[in-house]
């Protein structure tokens, strides 16, 4: 209860420090759903390279099956794993053996421009659907904006209007905490920089870094 407080608390505050990601539901059928987020932060895009493949410095651990982020870890590389240690844990005389999670596999790393991975998140893991999470880097006046978006299809045991809301708001925290890792672009420079369009900047749009597709 006191988790899930202080978790509510932190993304009011990113919510009023500016740095919350902008997130929706794009489209939703009887076997497929898709949520898309943008955030733009201030930092280079190799500094948002960085951090976005190191979850442990901003990935909330109550989303997780250890319940501590600093588990987490991504491999950039094609066939690398977005995993998870699960510690061993003292059971006094009987023998404790650690574990392990596979979030997702890495089918795409461009340093600085695209990371594209498969895997069922969370519920998702226990059902026989297929998920495509692809996260483009594109960089603004000010910093980076960061597109994620996260695309879901399959036979699954969940109503899909209510999953993908779901699945939207745990995203779009994730993306939130990013953000405000690297930090805001400040106002006023944010009105120099083009709005974000979430439909022309989605992964395999025409303006998609080549071998994106």
């Amino acid at each position: 209860m006191i988790a899930g407080l202080k978790s509510a608390m932190l993304v009011a505050a990113l919510l009023i420090g500016g740095t919350a990601a902008h997130a929706e539901v794009v489209e939703t059928k009887s076997y497929l759903f898709v949520t898309r987020a943008t955030a733009d932060v201030a930092a280079t895009p190799m500094e948002t390279w960085l951090a976005l493949v190191t979850p442990s410095k901003w990935w909330n651990g109550e989303h997780s099956w250890s319940g501590d982020a600093a588990n987490m870890t991504i491999v950039p590389q094609g066939g690398g794993c977005f995993c998870e240690r699960l510690p061993a844990k003292d059971e006094g005389e009987k023998i404790a053996l650690a574990g392990s999670v596979q979030h997702m596999t890495v089918l795409l790393a461009l340093p600085e421009q695209v990371l594209r991975m498969r895997g069922g998140l969370g519920p998702l893991q226990s059902e026989p659907v297929d998920g495509v999470l692809t996260v483009t880097l594109k960089p603004v006046e000010s910093g980076t904006r960061i597109l994620w978006e996260y695309v879901v299809g399959g036979a699954m045991r969940y109503e899909v209007p209510k999953i993908s809301s779901a699945v939207d708001g745990v995203m779009t925290e994730q993306l939130t905490r990013l953000a405000a890792h690297l930090g805001p672009i400040p106002a006023a420079a944010q009105a120099h920089d083009e709005p974000s369009d979430g439909a022309a900047e989605a992964a395999g749009a025409d303006d998609a870094p080549a071998g994106s597709r």
